[in-house]
């Protein structure tokens, strides 16, 4: 007698292979962007609580999210506590972390981010927790790989590429000492990058839609045609004839979900800070110019004249109101609190301001002039303080915490004759942005010289308009490389670029090999670096091989 347990060992073995159900295109690739953000946010929250100090602005960013947790509004902190009088950072790190004053405290940034901290400190323990303090910045860092996949993958339409794109951002030291710190500019970065993810899902929207258009167009012979005659490029002589309509310009298009999604997300990163204003400057005007660019490609002419009126001014009118509206929102705090900070100005100063607003507004107003002195006229000498030119190229890096310790823990055991140290540096991958920079480069050079013009250059130049160029205007002000935390996504879409260009364009072969010889290499010295990016112990002198410039020290 036959039973199942007499049946052939491969015909078994193959019904089950095909009885399990295979993932789709689309499944796989989020299946394995997913994976890729779950390596990088184990990079960024094993040990995510230490050190278990205040780390550089924690100073403010932590407290000033505790206290609008506590009391609704960012309150002053003395100086020192206690009866030993020590330094109130360390108290507070100590656990005691109630002796904030009753006095509002002058904040120069918006609030959105801080209250994205007091999330944290909510859900996960309070101020007495270094964990809480930092698991909303690690949790963002983490989806901000997940988010530039999905990026890369709309620009590129390539897994593998979209892949190293999430690798080199899991495993860049800008990106894991920034999710390791309770700092706002994190949540600039996921902001923005979502931003620019949905103007791209609003893209290819808008190319299906006038594309589907354009074609019940062409069968509608109530429409009266041009001829446009189009010379071959590489082969004169030879000539294409194209029929466009001129009785239209295309289906409207200025108006998607996704566009109001990505001005709602960039009035979150306003409200975070106020470069997140940059971001929706330039990101709106490449969405806009996109959207005529489009329409050119589908056949409609005027596509210039319909990127101004047809979708820039539709686009503005539903964009700046969504993004000034949530950016006004974010204030809600300010308002309903009386005691917050200059809330009551215009009622103690009459006839002053902008006398034409409501009191409460004027009173913001005011504030926000004050805020906006501070900004423009920073000036104060800080031993970190990083010329923006110097920020791709990593000159300048920013040491957040620098401690000697006593014995030898972790990797100190390992050499017994030298101190022990503790350090937080946020210094990026090196070899990643010196090889972004120098892609950046070659990248435009691709499209314009190369490919004579192709729309994905502006998927990688955008974040690096909004994001790094403006503050050129700021030389001389105070400022910090990790501030390049927000270009960091489009240095490695950069990288990306010239790869997907060398696997259009090469041998298969050497370019497999030249991206896991490279890859790895890039890995290999992220692990060579972590532990300057995570206070993790190590002898002086193991700090001193990673300073290989003297501006690094």
């Amino acid at each position: 007698m036959l039973s199942i347990f007499s049946r052939p060992r491969g015909q078994h073995t193959k019904r089950g292979i095909n009885s399990i159900p295979r993932l789709s295109h689309r499944e796989s690739g989020w299946l394995a962007c997913i994976l890729m953000a779950l390596l990088g946010g184990l990079l960024r929250f094993v040990r995510l609580g230490s050190p278990r100090a205040i780390v550089f602005d924690e100073t403010y960013y932590v407290k000033d999210a505790w206290t609008m947790l506590m009391t609704g509004e960012p309150r002053n902190w003395p100086k020192t506590a206690g009866p030993l009088d020590l330094p109130i950072d360390q108290i507070f790190a100590q656990g005691h972390t109630s002796g904030w004053l009753p006095q509002a405290e002058y904040v120069v940034h918006p609030p959105v981010g801080k209250w994205c901290i007091a999330l944290g400190l909510k859900l996960f323990g309070g101020a007495g927790n270094p964990f809480a303090w930092r698991v909303a910045t690690a949790l963002a860092g983490t989806i901000a790989i997940l988010l530039l996949c999905r990026v890369a993958l709309r620009l590129f339409h390539n897994l593998p590429i979209a892949l190293t794109a999430g690798f080199l951002m899991a495993i860049d030291g800008l990106g894991i000492v920034m999710s390791r710190t309770g700092l706002l500019d994190n949540f600039i970065m996921i902001f923005v990058l979502g931003a620019w993810l949905c103007l791209m899902g609003h893209r290819d929207w808008a190319r299906a839609r006038l594309r589907q258009s354009w074609a019940k167009d062409q069968a509608d012979f109530r429409l009266h045609y041009r001829v446009k005659v189009i010379q071959s490029q590489g082969h004169p002589g030879q000539e294409s004839r194209v029929e466009l309509p001129v009785a239209t310009t295309g289906p409207f298009i200025a108006w998607s979900w996704w566009r109001t999604g990505a001005a709602l997300l960039l009035g979150l990163a306003t409200g975070t800070k106020w470069s997140g204003a940059y971001f929706f400057a330039v990101f709106a005007l490449i969405s806009v110019l996109w959207d005529g660019w489009e329409r050119h490609q589908a056949g409609y002419g005027s596509w210039l004249q319909s990127a101004v009126f047809r979708d820039g001014l539709p686009a503005a009118l539903l964009m700046i109101p969504v993004w000034a509206g949530t950016y006004l929102a974010s204030w809600t705090g300010w308002f309903l609190h009386g005691d917050s900070f200059m809330h009551n100005w215009a009622a103690q100063h009459p006839g002053q301001g902008l006398t034409w607003l409501p009191e409460g507004l004027r009173s913001l107003a005011e504030y926000h002039r004050q805020m906006w002195h501070f900004h423009t006229t920073l000036h104060t000498r800080h031993p970190y303080m990083a010329n923006p030119l110097t920020w791709p190229l990593q000159i300048r890096p920013t040491s957040f915490y620098w401690q000697k310790i006593t014995g030898f823990p972790g990797l100190c055991g390992l050499a017994k004759d030298s101190p022990c140290v503790a350090a937080v540096t946020s210094l990026g991958n090196p070899l990643t942005w010196w090889l972004g920079s120098i892609c950046v480069i070659l990248a435009i050079f691709i499209a314009v010289v190369v490919k004579h013009g192709d729309w994905r250059i502006w998927g990688v130049l955008a974040g690096l308009l909004a994001g790094w160029l403006p503050w050129m205007q700021y030389m001389n002000r105070t400022t910090f490389t990790f501030y390049s935390i927000v270009i960091l996504p489009w240095m490695i879409l950069a990288i990306c670029y010239v790869a997907n260009w060398l696997r259009q364009n090469s041998d298969s072969v050497l370019y497999r090999q030249t991206m896991i010889m490279g890859l790895t290499l890039l890995g290999l010295t992220s692990a060579f670096f972590y532990p300057l990016w995570t206070a993790m112990p190590i002898p002086y002198d193991f700090w001193r091989m990673h300073m290989w410039l003297s501006s690094w020290i």
